[in-house]
């Protein structure tokens, strides 16, 4: 079965096709901003523009403008091309990424978040998570890792108040969603923000 994978959640932009577990094509780039212009174009360039069975998309946590709109082109494609489409967290494909460097150890990802906070989740050496994913201040973040193994775009950061932790600088990539286990994927993928919003609406009079 023919897999599109997209992910534009966090600062970085990649998709990928892949095939029975085999890579066909794919792109990654670390862009920052600019998600939107560069996301269809570089679907495009893939043999058949992209066009798959299913189609799996990072739901975040991460920037709330990444997280949408690789959202709205998972479901158009999907409807599209009468695909399936799932989601999995930028987490725990990092995690998963993280593991396939260094195997046989639990592994904590850090992440950047909102206004000052990381992206904080644990994982076990097989990949599952240990807890549910947290936005924490970067101390009590600190005071939380256990393990020594520290992945993701804050890892080198995180690991600079852990003595002796190892730091694995990295962004989530599309090309690598095949580390992931069957069951990080969900149905009816929805946005993970990761943290409240910080726009309320005002309660009724």
């Amino acid at each position: 079965m023919r897999k599109l994978v997209i992910d534009c959640a966090t600062e970085a932009c990649s998709v990928a096709l892949i095939d029975d577990g085999e890579l066909i094509a794919g792109e990654f780039a670390l862009l920052g901003r600019g998600h939107a212009e560069r996301l269809v174009p570089m679907i495009s360039a893939l043999p058949e523009k992209g066009r798959a069975d299913e189609i799996a998309v990072d739901i975040g946590p991460g920037s709330f403008t990444g997280i949408r709109v690789g959202l709205a082109a998972a479901r158009a494609l999907g409807l599209a091309w009468s695909a399936r489409v799932t989601g999995f967290e930028s987490l725990s494909l990092v995690a998963a990424m993280a593991l396939a460097k260094q195997p046989g150890r639990p592994v904590d990802v850090c992440m950047t978040g909102g206004h000052g906070e990381w992206f904080f989740q644990p994982f076990s050496a097989d990949g599952s998570p240990l807890a549910p994913l947290t936005s924490l201040a970067p101390d009590v973040a600190a005071s939380r890792t256990i393990a020594g193994l520290i992945a993701g775009s804050q890892a080198i950061a995180l690991a600079s108040r852990c003595p002796g932790a190892v730091a694995l600088d990295i962004r989530p990539d599309a090309r690598q969603a095949d580390l992931l286990d069957d069951r990080a994927f969900c149905a009816d993928p929805r946005p993970s923000y990761g943290r409240a919003p910080d726009a309320r609406l005002p309660s009724a009079a």
